[in-house]
């Protein structure tokens, strides 16, 4: 098990979040794991296998850093002591931004049900501890593997009558005429259009748009949904798109033209 490692040195704190050694051009990995001694080791045996790593110990290091980086992996502790990796990673399934990381989620708690809930709210890959390093070297490559684009992998498109939303693009189109949204409503739009059926109340869609300035959504999704409506509406007195349900939010309706 992790016993016959060798640590090279106590990890250097900086902002919440350790850096080893840049290695250009190869994967990017994010540790989200409070045992400053095991990620250490993980992150030293995972460099010399050939991968970048960076490693924080808390949700609100690892939150940091998603903002600043971008990873191609996050192996993701289940208790860390500033929240449950479980809401994290179903957070991270519902935000625009993060909805295709991989996450790989590790637990002392190994129970059947336990991976389970852990696979099903969002999680693509589950280990108990303790562990092998060369079975979760292993699997971080297996499913970077699974994450790499494929040839004739069709563009991620959401369709709805006449309303099409290009993810790769960034840009919703209506009558394949392309719809003029800033950056925060665009990913406003998607947020309602990944749950089509669904109401959202303003507290989630505030959750699912964490990362965004403040002044951009703060007290104001009332107005830039207004503005969604100006453009991907025939009628914004009578929107059949995005829907208000009074006292709670909104829903994306499911059926919006006649021939959905």
């Amino acid at each position: 098990m992790l016993g016959y490692f060798t640590e090279t040195g106590r990890p250097h704190e900086a902002a919440g979040v350790e850096k080893t050694t840049p290695v250009h051009m190869t994967p990017k990995l994010l540790l989200i794991d409070d045992d400053a001694r095991l990620t250490s080791m993980l992150a030293d045996y995972l460099g010399h296998a050939g991968f970048e790593v960076d490693t924080a110990g808390s949700l609100a290091a690892g939150r940091e850093a998603l903002r600043n980086f971008a990873y191609d992996l996050l192996v993701l502790d289940l208790m860390l002591p500033d929240g449950d990796g479980l809401e994290f990673c179903r957070e991270l399934r519902s935000s625009p931004q993060h909805r295709r990381q991989p996450v790989l989620m590790l637990s002392a708690r190994g129970e059947p049900m336990d991976r389970i809930l852990g696979l099903e709210l969002g999680a693509d890959d589950y280990m108990a501890k303790p562990f092998e390093p060369r079975e979760l070297q292993a699997r971080v490559k297996a499913l970077l593997r699974r994450a790499e684009p494929q040839a004739d992998e069709v563009d991620d498109v959401l369709r709805f009558g006449r309303l099409e939303i290009d993810l790769a693009a960034r840009m919703a189109r209506l009558d394949g005429k392309p719809c003029e949204l800033t950056s925060h409503q665009f990913d406003l739009l998607v947020v309602l259009a990944q749950s089509p059926g669904r109401v959202l109340s303003r507290d989630q869609i505030m959750d699912a748009l964490k990362g965004h300035p403040l002044d951009a959504f703060d007290r104001s999704i009332d107005v830039h949904v207004s503005r969604i409506r100006s453009v991907i509406e025939d009628d914004v007195k009578n929107p059949r798109r995005v829907l208000t349900v009074r006292g709670v939010g909104y829903v994306f309706a499911k059926k919006q033209d006649a021939e959905n």
